[in-house]
């Protein structure tokens, strides 16, 4: 059982991928971390030596600091920020204890280069549909939960992110797009190796929706239906983007808790 300080593997699972999960602190020492250099889903690194630094950024928001095996320095970690009223905990076991339950792990090496500001930013064409909605919110939940996205004319794509650093997406051509019968969102959820069965399951009805093949997944026109509707309810892509935020935490809810629950009001009548 968790002490009031911790939070175990199973508990922090189910909150990653939420928009209730917490700020992920991974403080592994070099050695440690170039061992294994993957990271728990949005987590980003910081050294141990220099915690405090965070309290600032970190006020109202709940914390969970990671180490290699959840002793001294995440517990330590957590408890200085605990003196600056931030709700930290530390995770049981740390960042051995979620590999060892099979739990997913993002390679460094596939997480883009970060602004000054330690956000990643993106850019794709405007007038979002699906793929260039599915996949910032992927990103936010699973990556960076403090990505930026640039939604510009399809002729400027290229050039805006070489003039601005940005990672370009769902573009042909590009790294970050299509390959073959799959979606944007599917290379995604491959390249940061996030298979876990419920965004296979999610990724099946994007990719229907995406791609006009609602035979793959019966929620696909469903899924195409509500982005047509928010294209037509916003001019603003952001807010679009905000809107379809919380679409596609319900689709993924949906994918993770409730596929096995039906809906049969009203019951039939009793002979």
């Amino acid at each position: 059982m968790a002490s009031a300080e911790s939070i175990t593997v199973a508990q922090l699972s189910r909150l990653i991928g939420t928009p209730d999960a917490p700020v992920v602190v991974d403080i592994c020492i070099d050695p440690d971390f170039n061992e294994d250099p993957r990271l728990i889903p949005t987590a980003f690194r910081h050294p141990h030596g220099d915690i405090a630094a965070l309290a600032p950024g970190l006020a109202g928001k709940n914390t969970v600091i990671v180490c290699q095996k959840g002793l001294k320095l995440s517990q330590g970690a957590a408890a200085i920020l605990r003196t600056y009223g931030i709700h930290a905990e530390y995770l049981e076991g740390g960042n051995v204890a979620w590999r060892d339950a099979g739990q997913p792990l993002i390679p460094a090496a596939a997480l883009p280069k970060t602004n000054a500001q330690g956000e990643t930013v993106w850019v794709t064409r405007h007038r979002p549909k699906i793929d260039r909605l599915a996949c910032p919110w992927l990103i936010r939940r699973f990556v960076d939960p403090r990505a930026r996205f640039l939604y510009v004319s399809p002729s400027e794509v290229e050039n805006v992110a070489e003039k601005f650093s940005a990672t370009p997406f769902d573009v042909d051509g590009m790294f970050w797009s299509h390959r073959g019968n799959d979606c944007t969102f599917d290379t995604m959820i491959g390249e940061f190796h996030l298979q876990t069965e419920a965004l296979q399951r999610l990724a099946l009805i994007v990719r229907g929706a995406d791609t006009d093949r609602h035979d793959l997944a019966p929620q696909a026109a469903g899924l195409l239906a509500a982005s047509l509707g928010l294209s037509r309810m916003y001019r603003d892509d952001l807010q679009q983007l905000d809107a379809g935020m919380g679409l596609y935490d319900a689709f993924y809810r949906w994918c993770r808790d409730a596929t096995a629950e039906t809906h049969d009001w009203p019951q039939p009548s009793q002979a």
